[in-house]
């Protein structure tokens, strides 16, 4: 009851509904007092707010980061797991490659094409008329040389000589052929073929 009544005595002669802030100075000590705390208290829970609320934000950041940390990490687990499977793949396309070049003539080997190609034909029963080499054609990786072919036969010589032509262990393609009649069953044949150089200047 005392301290209902000190209580009670700490308000005495204060009208809440007309308080004055201008006159706080003058207002009883509990009343100040309670003004202190709700004061200080939200103080306290407003920096306590914006305090957990920036932390809270600087979770969501973390959060957002673990996950896109864990797709890293599944893509580079993946790229390891891959890694001895593209090295054989490599290996493989570098032997393929490697192939490749073998086949197309050195500029060296080229005179010794030309020779072949001439030797099928006579040995197809044709006549050579002639075998040109052209002007070189740059690429952007290769080099290619067409050839100019020009003989006489029948139609199964120019057979049988296409296909000993195709079977050069070198790279040879055969285009833009024309024939026409030359005189009883003999036929005469312009030919382009083509082989190619690795530009190793690229």
């Amino acid at each position: 009851m005392s301290m209902m009544s000190g209580f009670k005595n700490a308000f005495r002669g204060f009208d809440i509904n007309n308080a004055d802030f201008n006159t706080a100075w003058s207002w009883p000590v509990g009343v100040k007092v309670i003004c202190y705390i709700l004061v200080f208290g939200i103080l306290v829970g407003g920096g306590v707010y914006y305090m957990v609320l920036d932390k809270h934000k600087l979770l969501e950041r973390e959060i957002g980061k673990e996950t896109d940390l864990k797709q890293q990490y599944e893509s580079k687990a993946f790229q390891v797991a891959s890694l001895e499977a593209l090295r054989k793949q490599m290996a493989d396309v570098e032997l393929r490659f490697a192939e490749l070049l073998r086949q197309l003539p050195t500029d060296k080997e080229v005179p010794g094409l030309l020779e072949d190609i001439s030797a099928i034909g006579k040995n197809s029963g044709l006549d050579i008329d002639s075998i040109a080499l052209q002007p070189e054609k740059k690429a952007q990786f290769y080099v290619e040389l067409p050839i100019n072919i020009q003989v006489r036969g029948t139609y199964h010589q120019m057979g049988e000589f296409v296909s000993g032509v195709s079977a050069i262990k070198r790279i040879v393609t055969l285009h833009d052929y024309s024939i026409r009649p030359a005189g009883g069953n003999m036929l005469s044949m312009n030919i382009s073929a083509k082989t190619y150089r690795y530009d190793d200047t690229e």
